[in-house]
């Protein structure tokens, strides 16, 4: 049996979870929204759904968990294994899988947002991530990482990521925000030729950027014991980043400058992975990123 002294010192030895209960509550809050959004107002003022009421908003948060949320609750279960027996890889292994099912080409349609049974897929995936990460901070504790020395760009970040989102809040919450720094109800052109609003109510590929972008920067504090999980966690991470901060850039782009009448270049969507020069883009910051999450870690 274990002398109390050592069992606190083999508990706080353990990866905490303060970080990915931190994303666990942010996306909770980001769902809580799209629900009462989607249910409040009528499909045809927002974008690509059919249903409305309760159904609509349980609709939407339904693809929600499917994209973004199982995307980052990938990292979430990978840093919850760090944290638990290697037993728990029975259930984190199908977790990663079922998570991983949301990036299979037609798994969420732009063009239907509307959940269907495929979409139980995914979800189930971030079930299990849930799971993980209760027994995880039950076992490891919900503590943060102590102070990193990255801390201070990881804020910056932060919060120049929440001054972009500041339309897509708006737009999440379900009203628009009177002209000035940003447009929103000003009429813009798709590129199929069709028109909408600049920053259309309900929720917007861009915002998911944004969600992406400070789950990762909270996963990349976790003190994970040196190895392969630790590598691939960061990697993962990494690749989250400059997946989510992309995008982010594309909507807002294309949104607060192209659709203003500023320019006329748009900058391509990367939502899908495909052989084209946003994806070099978008792994070519991802390999910054993981070299500086490197080299934070060997200071």
């Amino acid at each position: 049996m274990l002398h109390p002294v050592n069992q606190s010192r083999r508990t706080h030895d353990l990866t905490g979870q303060g970080e990915p209960v931190g994303v666990w509550a942010l996306g909770a809050l980001v769902l809580l929204a799209i629900f009462v959004t989607y249910a409040r107002l009528a499909p045809e003022e927002t974008y690509h759904v059919s249903r409305d009421g309760i159904a609509g908003g349980l609709s939407r948060v339904v693809v929600e968990l499917n994209f973004p949320i199982a995307l980052v609750a990938i990292g979430i279960t990978l840093v919850a294994l760090s944290a638990l027996r290697p037993s728990a890889w029975w259930a984190g292994g199908p977790a990663i899988a079922l998570c991983a099912v949301t990036a299979w080409p037609g798994i969420v349609d732009q063009d239907n947002l509307d959940a269907r049974w495929v979409n139980a897929v995914p979800a189930t995936g971030v079930a299990i991530a849930v799971c993980l990460t209760a027994v995880a901070a039950r076992r490891a504790g919900a503590r943060l990482a102590p102070r990193l020395r990255l801390d201070r760009v990881r804020i910056v970040v932060a919060v120049v990521v929440v001054l972009v989102s500041i339309p897509w809040i708006a737009a999440i919450l379900g009203f628009y925000l009177p002209e000035g720094i940003f447009i929103m109800d000003r009429p813009g052109l798709e590129p199929d030729g069709s028109t909408i609003a600049a920053v259309h109510l309900g929720q917007h590929h861009g915002f998911m950027g944004s969600l992406i972008v400070v789950s990762a920067l909270l996963l990349s504090r976790p003190r994970m014991p040196p190895g392969r999980l630790a590598t691939a966690t960061r990697l993962y991470v990494s690749l989250a980043f400059a997946y989510g901060a992309v995008n982010m850039t594309q909507d807002a782009w294309n949104e607060q400058l192209v659709k203003r009448g500023w320019l006329d270049w748009r900058i391509p969507s990367a939502l899908q992975p495909e052989p084209a020069p946003i994806w070099l883009v978008t792994l070519t910051l991802a390999a910054l990123v993981a070299l500086a999450l490197h080299r934070e870690r060997r200071t």
